[in-house]
């Protein structure tokens, strides 16, 4: 049997709870689809205030939903890369900190230690042992004075699909009805259709909260009404305005 480094080890237990952590994910969709949910509920409604053509409506829609899409993946890649650079930057920075003050870097680490409740002798042997491996010395510091860790960073790519593909996802739902009706009924079922989807996403978002799910769910349906009511009303002033 081989036996891994206390390091390697490490790793390997962070990579599994890693995989078994859905938290993050189940966030980061929810998060898309309530955007483009929300977003392209609004376009509909303030379009339909606007004007009566479900054809224009649908379109609008459709429009809104690309762009919905598309801004939500290159949000989410370049978030991703800025904060995978402002670790990188970080680090650097600390990697030129234990070079130029190392002994300043090896106080702040035993300091660290006896706030955690070490004794000061502990606290003093322990960053010592550290400090003798460079690479150990840099990733402790990145951890307990910085809070980064290797398997903190993203994948922008990955980000961006995933944005992309649940906005696109909740971005669809209030236009299936302008697919198979059309004036105001379409309307009506896609604020119905809407509403419920609002509902479900909130309800969903429990999973990742300490909320429950109804109250979740009910809180996400009444922003939904609020920004179809506005978005309507608004259209309707537009109309007035500019028809």
């Amino acid at each position: 049997m081989v036996t891994l480094s206390p390091s390697k080890r490490l790793g390997e237990i962070l990579a599994k709870d890693k995989q078994h952590d859905v938290s993050d994910w189940i966030g980061d969709a929810i998060y898309g689809v309530n955007d483009g949910l929300g977003a392209i509920f609004g376009i509909i409604a303030g379009v339909a205030g606007f004007t009566s053509n479900s054809h224009t409506i649908l379109i609008s829609g459709l429009f809104g939903a690309l762009a919905s899409t598309l801004s939500m993946g290159a949000g989410a890649w370049l978030a991703t890369k800025s904060e995978n650079e402002l670790m990188d930057t970080t680090l650097f920075r600390a990697r030129r900190s234990i070079e130029t003050e190392r002994t300043r870097e090896l106080e702040t680490l035993s300091l660290i230690y006896q706030s955690k409740g070490f004794n000061q002798t502990d606290a003093e042997n322990i960053a010592r042992t550290i400090a003798k491996d460079d690479s150990m010395f840099l990733r402790t510091i990145a951890q307990e004075k910085h809070g980064l860790h290797e398997s903190a960073k993203g994948n922008p790519w990955s980000s961006a699909i995933s944005g992309s593909i649940s906005t696109f996802v909740g971005a669809i739902v209030p236009l299936i009805p302008f697919f198979f009706k059309t004036g105001p009924t379409a309307l009506i079922l896609a604020a119905m259709v809407s509403i419920l989807a609002h509902f479900v996403v909130g309800a969903l978002k429990s999973f990742v909260t300490v909320r429950s799910w109804w109250s979740s769910g009910l809180e996400m349906t009444m922003a939904g009404v609020i920004v179809g009511i506005v978005s309507y009303g608004l259209g309707l002033v537009g109309n007035v305005v500019l028809g």
